[in-house]
């Protein structure tokens, strides 16, 4: 996939309906989602148990745009080929993860799949600051990791314009996750944020039979980050 940073919005499915996954990531690219993302956590680096890697391959021949995967698991290094063997597209892993940070992003790049590194509120850019350049993409959370439908944290808004300062002109997507409105979506993007991450803000109200209204949403929210950064699509 070719790199822009246009917004794109990336529909979280831990918000859709659990017993048809297939029909909703089918129903949010349908309706404008560009990446679909997946959030796995492991009920011990964060408080919740979702998806392992055979559900991430039962997800794979339903997403036509672009799987992005987000390991809350440690250690993580033991289960990245296992990820990208499912099909991730990108693997994010957190600096907190394991005890050498850049040898977890050269595996998640030896196995052929773009790399992300994930910042938790309370971890400081400086962590990242010499492994950027092995980074496809850095995560602000801006929520504490581990459950949907958390407050935003709006220190994560200077952390980002922080970040892009950082990047520079590296091929890097800034990637932002939790609490992400249309009231919040024009802030972060603002900063230099491209890719959004929203659960309740895509699904909330609608299902795979009223997937027009997933639609709605996503082009408020892109209309909403768009119009702060002044590039309408």
């Amino acid at each position: 996939m070719p790199f822009d940073r246009s917004i794109k919005i990336a529909p979280s499915i831990l918000s859709a309906d659990f017993a048809d996954f297939g029909r909703e990531i089918r129903a949010i690219e349908d309706q404008g989602a560009d990446w679909v993302h997946v959030d796995v956590m492991d009920g011990h680096f964060v408080p919740n148990l979702t998806f392992g890697p055979p559900a991430v391959k039962a997800f794979r021949p339903h997403v036509t745009t672009f799987m992005d995967v987000h390991l809350m698991i440690a250690p993580v290094d033991p289960y990245i080929e296992a990820y990208a063997e499912a099909g991730a597209d990108l693997i994010t892993a957190h600096v907190e993860a394991g005890p050498h940070t850049h040898r977890t992003l050269q595996a998640i790049r030896a196995t052929g799949k773009k790399a992300g590194v994930s910042l938790n509120p309370g971890t400081p850019l400086e962590a990242i600051e010499h492994l950027l350049d092995l980074c496809d993409l850095v995560l602000i959370m801006t929520v504490n990791p581990g459950f949907g439908g958390q407050t935003f944290i709006r220190s994560g808004v200077e952390k980002t314009r922080r970040l892009r300062q950082m990047i520079g002109d590296r091929p890097i997507h800034i990637q932002i996750d939790g609490g992400v409105t249309g009231d919040t979506a024009p802030l972060v993007a603002e900063a230099g944020a491209d890719v959004l991450v929203a659960g309740s803000a895509v699904f909330k109200g609608g299902s795979v039979d009223r997937s027009e209204t997933y639609g709605r949403n996503i082009r408020a929210l892109r209309a909403a980050a768009e119009m702060a950064t002044g590039k309408m699509a």
